[in-house]
């Protein structure tokens, strides 16, 4: 036999050089399914971003801008895949297929993306708004059981640049004393220098250390000034609320006499940050023990698909007091309230819970832990005749009917944080500043709905 001749395998042309000899079609580069067409879809044809484009009317001479449905689709998709940083945005351009695409083979500076994000976060709400909107025409918002909770997200800032009213207090002290002296190093160096090198020379530069501490004691005064500014904001408001007319004493005004009355009381532990002083500190449910300078960004979320029917953010750690603001919320935006709202103990409040359930809703929320609640059954009998609001609400819990509908609520409205921190990356606000967080959190509640609209549509 004659032997076998080996034979040189063969592979798919490919050269990296390769000539196009038509242009490439953007609308061949992605799957039809995929996320980023549906997002460019619903950006061209359903969401109404007249707000922003009026505002590029009154634009005279210069380069052309940038067309905002082009930037508000990169946004929107890059918070609905975790690619949030305007720099990682821009790289995407160049290096993601899907980024390409929406971009049309342009390719956005950074700045440019960032500042139009920054300038139109007032317009954000009201595309949450409309992609509510378009869950609900779609029969994904059921509102049958609606569950609400907050989740601390981490501010732009470190907790290690917060610091006590006590401590500015003391640290106040010791800078002034540090300034002082430095002054008079400062006073005495000169005077040296003048006798050396004769007067009239030009005069040095402060030392380093001088500005550092002085710039130091600027921002620890006005972090002081903030902190008395509202409790006096709070005293004069409780004044208010008991119809009594706050003293010159109580708002730190001056009194009859001229003189400047001592400045409000303020709690030696309450902190403000450097950073971002809006933000506070809180304590992190997620890591038990753990404190984190944050923000409380809430959601109300439906059962049906998990949409996002309202959302705010708060700088203030506890939830109780916003269950009956969130149901507003609900209720203006959809026109209609939910037949039942979950929201765990920390929502617990006897005037906001008669006052949503005067409204037609029935709420479950129990007075104390949750787990416990469920745990222990609802004793038998006729409940006492002298049974308080609390010990019906815990009675109500723990029956077997309660028990049925609140063991929901963190199968609604807990995966909603956990999959808007993990493939949203939405762990950090990129802004400072209630209002731009504010701004920053109705954007990735829009993104998180518009994954649930997209994936409802594909399956």
């Amino acid at each position: 036999m004659p032997p076998t001749e080996e034979r040189a395998p063969v592979f798919s042309p490919y050269d990296t050089d390769q000539r196009l000899l038509l242009p490439p079609n953007l609308n061949e580069w992605l799957p039809e399914e995929h996320l980023a067409r549906f997002i460019s879809e619903v950006v061209e044809e359903s969401l109404d971003l007249s707000p922003l484009i009026d505002r590029y009317r009154n634009a005279e001479g210069g380069h052309p801008a940038l067309h905002p449905k082009m930037l508000t689709k990169l946004i929107v998709y890059g918070y609905a895949v975790g690619v949030r940083s305007s720099r990682k945005i821009e790289r995407a351009t160049y290096e993601d297929v899907a980024f390409r695409y929406l971009a049309a083979n342009q390719h956005p500076d950074h700045n440019t993306i960032a500042r139009f994000r920054e300038k139109n976060l007032d317009v954000l709400e009201g595309l949450f708004i409309q992609g509510l909107k378009i869950a609900e025409r779609l029969g994904l918002v059921k509102l049958g059981r609606v569950a609400l909770d907050g989740t601390k997200v981490r501010a732009h800032a470190s907790k290690h640049k917060a610091m006590s009213y006590g401590r500015m207090l003391v640290k106040e002290k010791e800078l002034r004393a540090k300034v002082r002296k430095l002054f008079e190093e400062a006073r005495k160096l000169d005077l040296e220098e003048d006798a050396e090198y004769g007067h009239g020379r030009r005069p040095k530069d402060l030392p380093e250390e001088l500005k550092f501490h002085r710039d130091r004691l600027a921002k620890i005064r006005e972090a002081k000034r903030a902190l008395e500014e509202e409790a006096r904001a709070q005293a004069e408001a409780v004044a208010a609320a008991s119809a009594e007319s706050p003293t010159p004493e109580e708002r730190g005004a001056p009194n009859d006499e001229g003189e400047s009355s001592p400045p409000p009381v303020v709690d030696a532990k309450k902190q403000r940050n450097f950073t971002d002083p809006e933000s506070r500190i809180m304590p992190d449910g997620a890591n038990k023990g753990a404190f984190v300078q944050a923000y409380n960004a809430q959601a109300a979320v439906d059962e049906a698909h998990q949409i996002i029917v309202a959302a705010e953010v708060m700088a203030t750690a506890p939830d109780q007091g916003h269950l009956v603001p969130m149901f507003d919320r609900i209720e203006a935006q959809l026109g209609r309230r939910p037949e039942k709202l979950l929201a765990d103990a920390g929502y617990f409040s006897e005037d906001g819970i008669r006052a949503v359930e005067r409204r037609g809703t029935e709420v479950f929320c129990p007075p104390g832990r949750g787990k416990k609640e469920e745990r222990e059954g609802c004793k038998r009998g006729r409940p006492p005749n002298d049974e308080t609001f609390t010990q019906m609400r815990r009675r109500g819990i723990r029956r077997r009917r309660g028990r049925l509908h609140y063991r929901r609520r963190k199968a609604i409205v807990e995966p909603v944080f956990g999959q808007m921190k993990e493939a949203q990356r939405f762990r950090q606000f990129l802004l400072r500043g209630h209002r731009k967080v504010r701004g920053e959190w109705f954007l990735g509640c829009l993104a998180h709905n518009l994954r649930k609209i997209h994936r409802a549509r594909i399956g």
